[in-house]
C-alpha cells in the first residue's frame, strides 16, 4: 500500500462519516473527491464499503433502543410493527438497487458532471421545503404509519442516483409527507441500516474477484474513519436541525456542487 492510498482513504473515510446521515450525499462528496485525489478502487466498491462503518455508528448510539425493540418483537405489537415498517421502507430500494446495480455503479457513479448537478438541485429543494410553513402529524418514528413507512422508502429511491443523498431524500419526503424535522432525521437513520447492509452484501458479492489484499486494507481504514466520524455527526444532527433546519445543508450543498462544476469545467 502507497501512503498517499493510505492518506486518501482515511480522508475519504473521514468525509463518509461525516456526511452520510446528513442531506448533502455521502456518496457524491466521496466520490467527488475520490476523483479529484485521482482515487481507484475496484467496480468503485470503496463509497459503497465503507458505509457500514456509518452504519455501526448507529448502531452503538441506538443500541439500547434497538436491543429493547430486539426483544420485545415476540411480545410487543408496537415492536413488530416498528420493524415491519422499516423493513415495507427498504423493500423499493432493494428491488430497484438491485436490478439497477451495474447501471448505478457504471454509468452514475462516473459521472462526475452528474453530481454536482444533484447536488445543487437538491441544495434548492432543501431550502424549499425549509421554508414551508407545515403542519406535523408524526413526531414519533417509532410509529410511523405502515403507508407512510412505504411512500418514504419510494422518495429513498431517488437517491439512487448520486447526489441526491439517501438521507436528504427520506428527510424531504417525510417532511411533505406530515413528519416533524426531528422524527424524520431519525427514521431517516433507522431506515439507513438495511438499506446499506443491503447495499454492502450486493456490492461485496459482484466484485468478490476484484478485490486483493491491498484493497481489503485501504477499505478497513476507511471503514474505521467513518465509523468515528459517523459518530459525531449522530449525536449531534437531531438537535441541530430541531433548532436550524436544513437550510445549512442546502447552502452546502449548491457550493460544493459549484466548486465541482467549475474544477470540472478547468480540467480537473
Amino acid at each position: 500500500m502507497e501512503d498517499q492510498s493510505i492518506l486518501s482513504a482515511l480522508f475519504l473515510g473521514l468525509i463518509e462519516g461525516l456526511t452520510e446521515f446528513i442531506p448533502v450525499s455521502s456518496t457524491a462528496h466521496v466520490l467527488l473527491a475520490g476523483h479529484f485525489l485521482g482515487f481507484k478502487s475496484p467496480g468503485n466498491t470503496f463509497a459503497v464499503l465503507i458505509q457500514l462503518g456509518a452504519i455501526l455508528a448507529i448502531l452503538s448510539v441506538y443500541f439500547r433502543k434497538l436491543f429493547l425493540i430486539a426483544i420485545g418483537l415476540p411480545s410487543d405489537p408496537a415492536s413488530r410493527r416498528f420493524v415491519l415498517s422499516i423493513l415495507v421502507a427498504f423493500l423499493p430500494a432493494a428491488v430497484i438497487g438491485a436490478l439497477a446495480h451495474d447501471f448505478i455503479k457504471t454509468v452514475l457513479f462516473e459521472t462526475p458532471a452528474l453530481m454536482c448537478v444533484t447536488l445543487i438541485l437538491g441544495g434548492f429543494v432543501l431550502l424549499w421545503v425549509d421554508r414551508l410553513h407545515l403542519t406535523p402529524r408524526y413526531k414519533n418514528a417509532l410509529t410511523y404509519p405502515m403507508p407512510l413507512a412505504f411512500k418514504i422508502g419510494l422518495c429513498q429511491c431517488v437517491a439512487m442516483i448520486p447526489g441526491v443523498s439517501r438521507s436528504g431524500a427520506t428527510i424531504v419526503g417525510s417532511l411533505l409527507l406530515g413528519a416533524d424535522k426531528r422524527s424524520a432525521a431519525e427514521f431517516s437513520f433507522f431506515l439507513a441500516m438495511p438499506t446499506m447492509v443491503g447495499a454492502f452484501a450486493l456490492d461485496l458479492y459482484k466484485n468478490r474477484d476484484a478485490l486483493s489484499f491491498d484493497d481489503t486494507a485501504i477499505i478497513a481504514i476507511g471503514f474505521i474513519a467513518a465509523f468515528v466520524s459517523a459518530l459525531v455527526v449522530v449525536r449531534a444532527l437531531l438537535d441541530f436541525v430541531s433548532k436550524r433546519g436544513y437550510a445549512p445543508f442546502a447552502w452546502w450543498r449548491i457550493a460544493i456542487g459549484s466548486i465541482g462544476l467549475v474544477a470540472l469545467a478547468l480540467g480537473y
